[in-house]
């Protein structure tokens, strides 16, 4: 009797472990489904319409024709500031709190802070940057401001993924590296940070893609417009980005043509945030197959 109970026990579990796969399989294929075709109806109306002279093309606020150049210039220079500033402080923040900081409350609330912060509305930090950087500096909408203000935006979650990375690293490499007589110094950046190149790169490569297409913050620390030279690296020019320029062009603009730039810029943002994820993604395939 009782193992005519066990069997039915068993077969009732498989059964419930068949149906819960194919629940599975089914979301997972609607999930897949329907970013495939977000992407197409974004892409459909502008990527076949993109052109190389639209690209690298100066805006027009009145005739039709204009182009994008000088935002997506911004777009990547704003980025890649931001990246610059807030990869280093997070990673140091997040080496402290793995593998230094003593477990107690001031080191929880540090952690409930830096979590707190990471879903803070991105344009409570825009308006924290107009007020110090346009207000008490007086450097007004510029690309130093937006940058360092979109830096502020990527330092919560940077560090909070650099923590979790490197504590994910098992204990016995430590030991390991240890015993062969290095020191903790040595441990941390030949050992532990290696092992969790590949939970940093996936962060990194999130918060760039975010960074790139971010606006609120750059509206409110860099403004909707950018400058009327296509290669103006001065960090004081105007710092209005690609994502901006399409809400701009959205909203405010009055070029006859404004739909089909917006059509076209969305095509070119996606495909470029779509870019940066494949090109951080590159060196984790190379380590993978370097490890085998």
């Amino acid at each position: 009797m009782q193992n005519l109970k066990d069997f039915k026990a068993s077969k009732l579990a498989k059964i419930f472990n068949q149906f819960f796969m194919v629940s599975m399989w089914v979301l997972g294929i609607i999930t897949v489904f329907f970013v495939l075709l977000l992407l197409f109806l974004i892409l459909k109306d502008g990527l076949p319409y993109v052109t190389w002279d639209f690209v690298i093309g100066l805006p027009s606020e009145i005739d039709a024709g204009g182009g994008i150049g000088p935002m997506l210039l911004n777009s990547f220079y704003v980025t890649i500031l931001s990246l610059l500033v807030s990869i280093p402080i997070s990673l140091g923040a997040g080496i402290y709190l793995a593998e230094y900081a003593p477990d107690n409350k001031l080191t929880s609330t540090i952690r409930v802070c830096v979590e707190g912060l990471s879903s803070v509305p991105s344009i409570v930090f825009g308006l924290i940057g107009i007020a110090l950087f346009v207000e008490y500096f007086q450097i007004g909408l510029t690309i130093i401001g937006a940058s360092l203000s979109l830096a502020m935006l990527n330092l919560p979650l940077l560090t909070r993924v650099s923590e979790e990375s490197i504590r994910a690293v098992p204990h016995s490499y430590r030991e390991g590296s240890y015993a062969l007589g290095a020191t903790k110094l040595q441990t941390i950046f030949k050992v532990v940070i290696p092992v969790a190149m590949r939970g940093l790169i996936t962060g990194l490569s999130l918060v760039a893609g975010r960074a790139f297409g971010e606006s609120a913050v750059i509206i409110l620390a860099g403004g909707v417009n950018a400058s009327a030279e296509m290669w103006d690296f001065s960090l004081f020019s105007p710092g209005g980005t690609l994502a901006v320029h399409l809400w701009y062009v959205q909203s405010e603009a009055i070029v006859p043509d404004a739909k089909e730039i917006a059509h076209k810029s969305a095509a070119v943002l996606l495909f470029v945030v779509l870019a940066i994820n494949l090109l951080f993604r590159i060196p984790l395939w190379w380590m993978e197959r370097k490890m085998k």
